[in-house]
Formats: C-alpha cells, structure tokens, sequence
C-alpha cells in the first residue's frame, strides 16, 4: 500500500494588503480633497468680487443725482461683497458722474491657496466694470 502526500494550499488574507495600499493612496486623496477646497474657496471669492464691481457700477450709472455718488457707489459694492473681509476689500471709483460719461468701478480682494500650509499661490482677485452714467 503505498501512501500519497497531500499537499495543502491555504489562502491567505488580503486585508493587511489593501489597508497598506489605503494607507499609500490616502495623503495624496486627502490633498487633492484640500487643494479643491481651497481653489473653490478662491473661486467663490472671485465670483462675490466680480458681482461687487457690476453691482457698484450700475448703482454708480444711475446715482448721478445723489448727494456723493462716489461714496453712495462704494457702499453698493461693499454690500454686494457682505460674505467677504471689508477690511481687505479695495474699491476704486472713476467718474465725474456726468450725464453720458463712463463710470468705471474696480474691486480687489487678495487670496491665497495654501496645502499643508505651503502656500502655493497667492495675489489680488480684480473684477472692473465700465457703465454709462444716466
């Protein structure tokens, strides 16, 4: 009688593998995560910016009458741009006001994209729009 050996395969877990590559992938998913957080924050900023200066111009087209148009002009795109920093909020006015010329309002707000606290990029978000004073 002779006697076969049996050979035994036995399946090891991949569970300690993929917690290895989990813990590889997840810095680099949980900085692209901040990097589009920080982009849409600046974004958002730039969108509120833009609305400011177009709100502050046409308020700017139709004050011609009022008592001091420039400060009646900067007060509208300073509430436009409530969500933002008034501190850190320019505003810049260019018109003598008179019936047919061009008012032009510039708005400027500084950003900065920073991951892991480098900061990878920064400046001043600019929108300017012209109207025709009424």
């Amino acid at each position: 009688m002779t006697t076969g050996k049996h050979t035994t395969i036995t399946m090891r877990s991949e569970r300690g593998q993929a917690m290895t590559e989990f813990a590889l992938v997840l810095p680099v998913l949980a900085l692209m995560l901040f990097a589009v957080i920080q982009f849409g924050i600046a974004f958002n900023n730039y969108i509120t910016v833009t609305d400011a200066a177009r709100a502050g111009a046409r308020k700017a087209a139709v004050s011609r009458g009022t008592a001091n148009p420039a400060r009646t002009t900067e007060a509208a795109v300073r509430a436009s741009a409530a969500g933002l920093d008034q501190g850190r909020l320019d505003v810049e006015i260019k018109s003598n006001f008179e019936r047919g010329t061009d008012v032009t309002v510039s708005a400027s707000y500084p950003y900065s994209i920073s991951l892991l606290g480098l900061i990878v990029g920064s400046g001043r978000l600019t929108s300017t729009t012209t109207e025709r004073v009424e």
